[in-house]
């Protein structure tokens, strides 16, 4: 859920988060991990949580992150690729939502580690039942959770610093002019349609580096590697587009004529993680094959024209 939200006279210079308590009548720690969350926008860019606000500053805020209580699902299916007492990688099938919102309250994610792995309750809601980044909910594949509060901080202090590495497969529409290239372009919200994102002047720096793995003439469509350098908002689909490559079966960012190779969902996968373990063991790398609905998809087009399906 979104909400436009105008400052008042008597809220100019107050931070962000009380305001955003005030006005969405939520509690400060709710108002708290939606700034977070980056999901607190003032002309097109993302408020911290010292920002202040002034009178007239009208707010895009969107509440997906701020639900303050799970309880636990067995239902809720997910793979698990890594596990020691201290770090899960979870592998999320496309079509489950990874946080509680407002308006979901089951179903999700946190919900089904919380019936799988108890010990996580410690760390809800502040620490966001211990999952470290989020994909989209059309978007299969791995997450990092942390079994404790100290590792949840450790590998969020890493995703910050931009030293756990994220690979994705993608399908894309068209074929590229150079088997490698990185997007290095901002991204917000989007002024016509606030419910989006984009590339914008305005926007958080975002950078996306891809290689061409396969393509079919007759399709049009390439197969690709991306690997994120930061981690916007839809950063892969917006980057896509912009360079004229969306993401196949995207319903938001891709085209709206049918599109061969098409899975009925986002054809995205976060098929591997790099980082270090907090234990300093040192660097692993955990991996998550395709799903059956994209393994079906490919195998659809046939042989590619050129390159491989790996």
């Amino acid at each position: 859920m979104t909400e436009h939200i105008e400052i008042p006279a008597d809220l100019n210079g107050t931070r962000v988060d009380r305001a955003v308590a005030i006005l969405c009548d939520i509690s400060r720690r709710a108002a708290r991990l939606a700034v977070e969350s980056g999901g607190v926008v003032r002309r097109g860019i993302a408020l911290t949580g010292a920002a202040k606000v002034g009178e007239g500053d009208v707010l895009l805020v969107d509440l997906v992150e701020v639900q303050e209580t799970a309880i636990p699902e067995a239902s809720v299916d997910f793979g698990v690729a890594f596990e020691d007492e201290d770090v899960l990688v979870v592998d999320k099938p496309a079509g489950v939502v990874v946080h509680p919102g407002a308006g979901r309250s089951g179903g999700t994610l946190a919900n089904g580690l919380l019936a799988r792995f108890p010990e996580i309750s410690e760390l809800a809601p502040e620490y966001r039942w211990g999952i470290v980044h989020r994909i989209d909910r059309d978007t299969s594949g791995l997450l990092i959770v942390g079994k404790n509060v100290e590792t949840f901080r450790h590998l969020q202090a890493a995703l910050k610093r931009r030293e756990i590495k994220r690979e994705y497969r993608a399908l894309v529409s068209g074929r590229f002019e150079s088997a490698t290239g990185t997007v290095d372009a901002p991204i917000g919200r989007d002024p016509a349609e606030p419910t989006r994102m984009a590339v914008v002047e305005a926007g958080r720096p975002a950078r996306s580096h891809y290689q061409r793995l396969a393509e079919w003439d007759d399709a049009d469509v390439s197969f690709a590697s991306v690997s994120l350098e930061t981690g916007r908002t839809h950063q892969i689909r917006v980057h896509m587009r912009s360079i004229g490559h969306p993401v196949v079966g995207d319903p938001v960012y891709g085209r709206k004529r049918p599109t061969p190779g098409d899975p009925g969902r986002t054809w995205l996968h976060a098929a591997s993680l790099t980082f270090d373990h907090p234990s300093g063991s040192g660097p692993m790398t955990v991996r998550a094959d395709l799903p059956e609905d994209l393994v079906v998809s490919l195998a659809g087009l046939g042989d590619p024209t050129r390159g491989a399906v790996v």
